[in-house]
């Protein structure tokens, strides 16, 4: 057995609401209720769902940008959940992140070889001209000239502030990327441009990706496997092919049935799902989704579905299934 690079455990991550003058607790936010998955090296594992799902939560829990409320966190088989600020340093330079807006994610200040080298720097990998030479190259490795490090942010298109991203990600030599909804702010075409580099880079360097999207085409080109979230929860997880296949979990039908098919003879059933996504504030007894499914029975309200494995690595959280 390969160890994964990222195994995650019963991550929860809850957020406290407090109101008033004297701010007492009026509730509590489950973000992320549960989230169960590993990574392989060299794959790529695909998060979707809906808005306010909580994927971006678990993309920044993992990074430890924000405290989990329990769980664990396991990189290359040490756990980093409890780590401190200087323990946990070394194992910054393992797993690196790649946000949406790459205008926002960039310092307007600091000209875009800077901005590459300030991780080199930070963890004392090289200075001088070997810091230099170190820039040039992963602007050569992600399309762009070494004659534009010394551009600002602004000076860039949209999809090369996206491979400046990238390229800070690579600085440090990770095993694993994040990408928190990397390609949706970028045109179409940039998008495809962004992700054939992605998995160029991934072939090459032996990368790991969790990949978190809301566009089912995109993640269909990229990923291995696919986990679909709904409401703090991982709801289904299975190869690609076999989830985009035969989906087993009526919120990933709808998912598949709403994406846009590009033949004007094929006809498809679309599958309309009444109501809007609870609030994850006061989120319903049982099963989250019985309350938008076609199929709920009396246990669905009762019992909250345990993930089970149908064969073949195709876990589902369905008391149907």
């Amino acid at each position: 057995m390969v160890e994964p690079v990222l195994a995650v455990s019963d991550l929860k991550k809850h957020y406290p609401v407090r109101r008033g003058l004297l701010r007492r607790h009026a509730g509590t936010v489950f973000a992320v209720d549960g989230v169960s998955f590993s990574i392989a090296p060299g794959e790529t594992l695909g998060l979707v769902g809906e808005s306010g799902c909580g994927k971006s939560t678990v993309a920044r829990t993992v990074m430890r940008l924000v405290e989990p409320t329990s769980g664990t966190i396991r990189l290359d088989g040490t756990d980093i959940t409890a780590l401190g600020k200087t323990a946990l340093r070394p194992y910054r330079r393992r797993m690196q992140i790649i946000f949406q807006d790459p205008f926002s994610s960039l310092n307007p200040r600091m000209t875009a070889g800077d901005i590459v080298r300030e991780p080199i720097t930070f963890h004392r990998l090289a200075a001088g001209k070997a810091a230099d030479q170190r820039v040039a190259e992963l602007f050569e490795q992600v399309g762009l000239r070494p004659g534009q490090m010394r551009l600002y942010p602004h000076q860039f298109s949209g999809g090369q502030r996206q491979r400046i991203s990238i390229a800070r990600a690579l600085a440090l030599d990770p095993a694993l990327i994040v990408g928190d909804e990397p390609v949706s702010a970028l045109d179409v075409s940039i998008q495809a441009q962004v992700i054939n580099l992605m998995m160029d880079l991934q072939r090459a360097k032996g990368l790991s990706y969790l990949f978190i999207a809301h566009d089912l085409a995109v993640v269909e080109h990229i990923a291995h496997r696919v986990a679909v979230m709904y409401l703090g929860r991982i709801v289904e997880m299975a190869p690609k092919l076999e989830l985009y296949r035969a989906p087993k979990h009526p919120y990933t039908q709808a998912l598949l049935a709403a994406v846009p098919v590009p033949n004007p003879t094929l006809k498809r059933r679309r599958q309309v799902l009444d109501g809007d996504v609870p609030s994850p504030m006061n989120p319903p007894p049982g099963c989250t989704f019985h309350t938008r499914c076609p199929l709920a029975q009396a246990q669905c309200r009762a019992e909250i579905p345990a993930l089970r494995n149908l064969g073949g690595n195709h876990v589902v959280a369905c008391h149907l299934a």
